[in-house]
């Protein structure tokens, strides 16, 4: 099995979790609203060492509208030094169409002597979603690829402009959230992975870049979903064609604009929209 250390002398791409590194639930810990008084419930199932099922039951009644279930790596020392590489990659063997957060903080603080408890520190955070399919179902065997620039960073939530870069040469914490975006999502979630990867540049095939609607605002009330546009890049070879879905909300039902592109690739035609 080829180490971490191994694997980033090559300089191409470093399996963190997943893949010939494995999934153990020792690495993992649950990092839910619980600790405000919540009800959310996060797991890491690493029955199938092959894959990372991230999944539970999001709660948003019990704090009017929020709520968050996440999983974090374990331990205050570890540190992974990904400055060579140009962003995370998450290979997606399953999911369920919500939406997710993956979260880096690169300094992490001792215990807050009077109570114990863990103290904030910035976290960078970008939000993904795997784009809804003309077919029913959940979505299968998707990659995921979240550049350094799309790392917002935040402080108890809150977008903080001035804080400084991702220190990508020491990743000291790496988490995956479930959130109710303003009350937008609740319930049930589940979120199969088979790896998480640093890589070395953007892949180029059938990769599903983040979603470019600013997350803070929705969570914060100061923009509303159905007005939002929700922005998602698919990546043929050397061009990114970039689509536009906007949700609209009526007191029965919702709506969903289909914006769909022809492209033509080499004498192929692309069909690309979602509904």
């Amino acid at each position: 099995m080829a180490s971490y250390e191994d694997e980033k002398v090559k300089g191409q791409s470093v399996t963190l979790f997943g893949g010939d590194e494995k999934w153990s639930s020792s690495d993992w810990t649950a990092s839910d609203d619980r600790v405000r008084g919540g009800k959310s419930l996060s797991y890491i199932d690493c029955s199938d060492q092959k894959i990372g099922r991230f999944h539970g039951n999001l709660d948003i009644k019990t704090l009017g509208g929020a709520g968050f279930a996440s999983q974090r790596t374990t331990g205050d020392d570890r540190k992974w030094d990904l400055e060579k590489y140009a962003g995370i990659k998450l290979h997606i063997a399953k999911g369920d169409k919500k939406r997710y957060t993956f979260i880096l903080k690169d300094e992490l603080l001792s215990p807050n002597p009077e109570n114990g408890r863990e103290q904030a520190t910035i976290s960078y955070e970008a939000d993904f979603g795997l784009p809804p399919q003309t077919q029913p179902g959940e979505t299968h065997d998707r990659s995921v690829f979240i550049p350094w620039k799309s790392f917002n960073p935040t402080y108890r939530g809150k977008l903080k402009k001035d804080a400084d870069p991702l220190d990508t040469t020491q990743i000291k914490r790496i988490s995956i959230m479930m959130r109710s975006f303003f009350g937008t999502q609740e319930g049930d979630f589940s979120l199969s992975i088979r790896s998480i990867t640093a890589v070395s540049k953007a892949p180029e095939h059938g990769s599903l870049l983040p979603l470019g609607v600013d997350a803070r605002q929705l969570e914060a009330g100061s923009a509303q979903p159905e007005h939002s546009p929700r922005y998602y890049n698919v990546r043929l070879s050397n061009r990114v064609f970039e689509g536009d879905i906007r949700l609209h909300k009526t007191t029965t039902h919702v709506v969903a604009l289909i914006v769909v592109f022809i492209v033509s690739y080499n004498g192929v035609h692309w069909l690309l929209g979602s509904c």
